[in-house]
């Protein structure tokens, strides 16, 4: 009988292609909720009630560097772990700052409350991509 493909990796090799495998798809996941929240349900709110198309959308291209950084932890070029590290102190940074502006006047309308939740999933993935590039960089 075939043994499996990840059979023939060591075991630290397997986990750590594991690890960063779903830090890659939690990426991918992130940027396809991303694109939903703030694109595509504004606009069928929008289609449905009458607005014009771009009042609730909240334009930015993330989403895309997302991805970006999903794929160079599947195919890891050499500056995977560079791009992780710069790309998750600029997204923290941000976040944080956007979380402080909104808690000071929090309004928790259903457009901001999913950008809310979509952007506290989001630092937490940052959070593991950071702290796996820092900490554990021959996952990387």
């Amino acid at each position: 009988m075939n043994q499996p493909e990840y059979s023939l990796l060591q075991p630290s090799q397997h986990n750590a292609s594991t690890w960063v495998g779903f830090l890659a798809h939690l990426l991918f996941i992130l940027a396809a909720w991303t694109l939903f929240i703030k694109y595509l349900f504004p606009i069928g709110y929008s289609l449905a009630y009458g607005e014009p198309l771009t009042k609730y959308i909240y334009w930015d291209l993330w989403p895309i560097a997302h991805i970006w950084l999903g794929w160079a932890l599947l195919a890891r070029p050499t500056y995977t772990r560079m791009l992780a590290i710069a790309m998750s102190i600029i997204e923290i940074a941000i976040i944080c700052t956007l979380f402080a502006r909104f808690l000071a006047e929090p309004d928790w309308s259903i457009w901001r409350t999913n950008w809310f939740v979509n952007k506290a999933f989001v630092l937490s993935c940052f959070a593991l991509i950071l702290g796996t590039a820092l900490y554990r960089p021959d996952k990387l």
